[in-house]
């Protein structure tokens, strides 16, 4: 069981989860106020929001496990909040890459 205790819900995972309840909310309002058409980018392939909505967190996942695997979760920097400090996870900066990531999918797919 210790070996899937990074698996708790924790302030990233929930910040994650609340962007992507929002994502789908802001897409679903563009869906019915600005009608899409399908594109072709980067792939070569018509794609719509809604596939590179997909391609962006299925990236997300593989940035995310690629660096639990090869860097890990060490706290990279501790905020002077509280009594004992607020923690910052190296995990975040795979978040970044991953937010950077999505931007491009969006833009060039």
């Amino acid at each position: 069981m210790e070996n899937i205790a990074w698996m708790a819900w924790t302030l990233p995972t929930a910040i994650f989860f609340v962007l992507l309840a929002m994502t789908l909310a802001v897409m679903t309002l563009l869906a019915i106020y600005y009608p899409e058409a399908e594109r072709v980018g980067a792939l070569r392939i018509p794609t719509t929001r809604g596939d590179r909505l997909f391609l962006s967190l299925i990236m997300t996942a593989v940035i995310h496990l690629l660096w639990i695997g090869l860097v890990g979760t060490d706290t990279i920097a501790t905020l002077p909040i509280g009594e004992e400090g607020f923690e910052i996870s190296s995990l975040w900066l795979a978040t970044v890459i991953s937010l950077v990531s999505a931007v491009v999918i969006f833009r060039n797919v």
